[in-house]
């Protein structure tokens, strides 16, 4: 019983005790393995935190030291609890990096609590019980400990020749109270070096894990690994601490690890002059920019085929439909999607990964090829970067006229200034376009408007690039509202649940959408000179897994399954094909520019050309995750699921995989963060910098 008559040992008990059945219940309901090492990592820094926090609680006095106790553990409760909320409503952990978005974040609220489920809710048992061992023990504690002190206090006063005094007394408390902050920092520092000790002994650490726990420490970049090695409370901790205090840019690589390999001549070379590049490398003073040089200069060169230049001098639409998944091909309810996807290029096996901002990151990433950062929201915090190899720009460059439209506000993402920047020569917001909207959350503007107000622009447009961004099927679907209304009666006769019945009267509009494209595209004799590429940004957050395996033939609840969503190519003298290769979006730009038969550089993008024979069949996700025909890989927990026991992956080749997407990644934030692409363009093409230059002047 004496510890709790030690108000640091008492405070530290009672929240270690409740920390600690906080992540095993978090562990639990979230699905995270109990029994591996890092259940003895998180256990090892629950005692640290509840040590330290005793400790510096312990200067405030008793009561107040004891409330603040509380009040810490309740912090953390309340915030694993949302963290929980988030990963199963978005499938993701945000960071307080994606602050930004808080304001806009409100506006799921209902949709959040909506989804929520309620077994999250037994993590306030632990804190629950806290509280009341405070109230119900705390004054019978307090009187064992005066007791006590004056007992010990008397024995002491004997050998002292029984002097008795109240400044004794006190000096003896100051005593006691300073040992037992000594020894809490002692048992902090001993607990401190048996956690590093799990970072770095080798039989703690899984051989497959995506990104080592030693660097997750440093820069929790992927919240997903993070959480599952730390434990909820320390990547709370770790998030706010990279946060206000950024590291560094990493350069882990360095820049002598890259070597350009030289290119196999054939008919279908594809030969780039690296003479300005590489004088650039060997002058580079900034480490940042040398490594990121020599990474992009050593990949591989993709050859032309025989689909290069298919598309050349045909206008290019690409659309990113809001929250559409592979639901929305359904020849009956949507006639239009389905006749693009089943008489273009279609691929069954394409996903749109989830992370933090989906759809203005997805956006982002399906214009440059890049990973974006994966805790941020990256178009937002990096606007006013500039990326010369982006779509827009690689169809500016072919003499085409490029823009951008949306029907919503700038609530979300500043697509005013990201679009220019990345190339669009005008961006069409829904103000400029004329299309009435309401800042009412669950009402939004209708697709098929947008794709009016689209064909009179490009109407009188000769060779032509747009980017059109939907947004009519945007949550919220446990609402009533115009759209997720409108078309409830072609779904009465099912059994799906409401949300879902106006998910899918949300989608028809989107299709009807389309459908006017299509008939607009052929009035005006454009259609046959036209490609279509369509995908989605995101699955539609706001349903549940149960909700649409209501409609689903598999169940999306397994590896990444909800991700899938539509991607097609779709040009009227198409031969129909099904492409049963895995892909995301970060492939469009590669394979776009290909089949345009653009002047790029191959080498510049994360995705591949889908149709090269370089090119390697397997879907990354934007946590780590991966899926190809043999395996499935979920980064979060270090784990391989093998599709075929008799044909998969040796450690050493998941371990090589595993490099390569974690080098993709790492050097696509780190451009991102550098600015690297505006800085590489303005050095090798100093022209086209200054003629850009000019012609923002005049613009302005």
């Amino acid at each position: 019983m004496k510890i709790f008559t030690n108000k640091v040992f008492k405070n530290y008990f009672t929240m270690m005790l409740a920390l600690t059945f906080l992540e095993l219940i978090f562990r639990l309901v979230m699905k995270l393995p109990i029994l591996d090492w890092a259940c003895l990592r998180i256990f090892l820094e629950v005692n640290i935190i509840s040590l330290v926090l005793s400790t510096i609680f312990s200067f405030c006095g008793r009561i107040l030291g004891d409330i603040l106790s509380f009040v810490a553990t309740l912090i953390f409760t309340i915030y694993a609890i949302g963290q929980a909320g988030f990963e199963n409503y978005l499938g993701v952990y945000v960071s307080f990096g994606t602050s930004s978005q808080l304001g806009a974040v409100t506006d799921y609220f209902k949709d959040y609590l909506d989804s929520f489920n309620p077994k999250f809710w037994l993590m306030l048992i632990p804190v629950a019980v806290m509280g009341i061992f405070y109230i119900l023990f705390e004054r019978r504690f307090y009187i064992i400990e005066r007791n006590e002190i004056i007992d010990f206090s008397d024995k002491f006063d004997s050998l002292e020749r029984k002097e008795q005094n109240e400044k004794e007394r006190f000096k003896l408390r100051k005593k006691i109270a300073k040992n037992s902050k000594i020894n809490a920092m002692v048992m902090a520092v001993i607990l401190g070096i048996l956690f590093y000790l799990t970072l770095t002994l080798s039989f703690m650490q899984n051989d497959i894990q995506l990104k080592s726990t030693k660097s997750l420490l440093l820069n929790p970049d992927m919240p997903n690994i993070a959480v599952g090695q730390f434990g909820i409370a320390s990547y709370g901790l770790l998030d706010v601490k990279s946060t206000l205090m950024p590291s560094s840019l990493p350069t882990e690589e360095s820049y002598d690890t890259y070597k350009k390999v030289e290119q196999v001549k054939s008919d279908y070379t594809r030969y780039i002059d690296d003479t300005t590049w590489e004088s650039l490398i060997k002058d580079e003073t900034n480490s940042n920019y040398k490594t990121l040089s020599n990474y992009y200069i050593s990949q591989k060169i993709t050859d032309k085929n025989d689909y290069t230049g298919m598309f050349k001098d045909k206008n290019l639409i690409v659309i990113m439909m809001e929250s559409t998944s592979t639901i929305a091909i359904n020849q009956k309810y949507f006639p239009n999607l389905y006749k693009i996807y089943n008489e273009g290029w279609s691929w069954t096996n394409a996903y749109s990964p989830r992370n933090s901002c989906s759809t203005g990151n997805n956006e982002m990433s399906g214009m440059t090829s890049l990973y974006s950062i994966y805790n941020t929201c990256t178009a937002n915090i990096y606007k006013n970067n500039k990326y010369p190899e982006s779509l827009f720009n690689l169809f500016k460059n072919a003499g085409y006229t490029t823009s951008s439209y949306h029907n919503y506000t700038e609530k979300y993402y500043a697509r005013k200034t990201i679009h220019p920047n990345m190339g669009s020569d005008h961006y069409y917001g829904v103000t400029e376009l004329g299309i009435p909207y309401s800042n009412a959350y669950k009402e939004w503007p209708s697709d098929v408007e947008l794709m009016d107000k689209f064909l009179n622009i490009t109407e009188d447009q000769d060779k032509f690039m747009a980017w059109i961004t939907t947004v009519s099927s945007h949550q919220p679907y446990t609402q009533d509202s115009e759209l997720g209304n409108l078309y409830l009666d072609m779904f009465k006769d099912t059994n799906y649940d409401m949300s879902l019945k106006r998910y899918l009267s949300k989608l028809k509009v989107l299709d009807n959408a389309l459908g006017e494209l299509l008939d607009g595209l052929k009035e005006q004799g454009k259609l046959d000179d036209t490609v279509i590429v369509l995908y989605g940004d995101h699955y539609p957050y706001g349903l549940t897994n149960s909700t649409i395996n209501q409609y689903m033939n598999y169940d999306v609840s397994e590896n990444n399954e909800v991700d899938r969503t539509p991607f097609v190519i779709y040009n009227s003298g198409l031969t129909a094909t099904k492409h049963d290769t895995y892909t995301t979006y970060m492939n469009i730009v590669p394979t776009v520019a290909n089949l345009f038969g653009l002047d790029y550089d191959p080498r510049l993008y994360a995705g591949t050309d889908l149709l090269s024979k370089d090119y390697v069949s397997r879907a990354y996700f934007a946590n780590g995750s991966w899926q190809d025909e043999k395996a499935y890989y979920n980064a979060t927990t270090g784990k391989i699921s093998l599709k075929d026991e008799n044909n998969g992956y040796t450690a050493e080749e998941i371990q090589e995989i595993n490099k390569q997407i974690n080098e993709k990644i790492h050097m696509s934030n780190l451009a991102i963060k550098t600015n690297y692409f505006e800085y590489l363009n303005s050095k090798i093409h100093p022209e086209k910098e200054l003629e850009t230059t000019e012609k923002s002047k005049k613009s302005s």
